[in-house]
């Protein structure tokens, strides 16, 4: 019995070819299945893991512009609700408030002959804190403190102004008294909470 060498050897030239060519074909059927087949599944599998991933991080960027989003808006809310309990806080702060008249007054050039707080009156909405003040000072001092008073934090209303007739001074200098009614405002309990 001949070996397969001796008998690939006795073949003829188109015989080794053809036999060439089939080892070829089997070689290239193997890399195929073996090797080729598992990248191409590998492959696939990797691009729809890319495409969850990619789905994932647009998800997650769309989660954190929202988050960023609502971050600022809770930011923004916050600063207006500190200025709004500037403006109109939950407690009467009667001395502040007070202080506040006073160093106008003060800074206006102004005298304070009465300063009488009136009792709170509750309102639907608010609570009105009346203050009624004595005033004395020149036209432009008096002008000067109604308009540094409405520079104020605070809501503060002036109301029932009545002036007296100029006076002389032996000085020189006019003066008016003025009485007036500063009213403030506070939110009743538990509103805006």
């Amino acid at each position: 019995m001949a070996s397969i060498e001796e008998r690939f050897v006795g073949l003829p030239s188109w015989g080794k070819a053809l036999v060439l060519v089939g080892l070829l074909a089997l070689l290239g059927a193997a890399y195929y299945a073996l090797i080729h087949g598992g990248i191409s599944s590998d492959l696939q599998s990797a691009k729809a893991k890319n495409a969850q991933l990619q789905e994932q991080i647009r998800e997650a960027e769309r989660r954190e512009k929202q988050y960023l989003e609502l971050t600022q808006e809770l930011a923004n809310r916050e600063t207006d609700d500190r200025q709004n309990r500037r403006i109109l806080p939950e407690d009467a702060e009667i001395a502040a408030f007070l202080q506040d008249l006073n160093r106008v007054a003060e800074l206006s050039g102004l005298t304070i002959r009465l300063v009488e707080p009136r009792p709170e009156q509750r309102q639907e909405l608010y609570t009105k804190i009346p203050v009624v003040l004595a005033l004395t000072g020149r036209f432009h001092q008096l002008t000067k403190f109604f308009y540094n008073v409405s520079k104020l934090d605070r809501a503060i209303s002036m109301e029932n102004i009545r002036m007296t007739q100029p006076k002389l001074l032996p000085s020189g200098e006019v003066v008016i008294d003025v009485d007036v009614r500063a009213t403030t405002y506070r939110r009743p309990p538990g509103e805006g909470k």
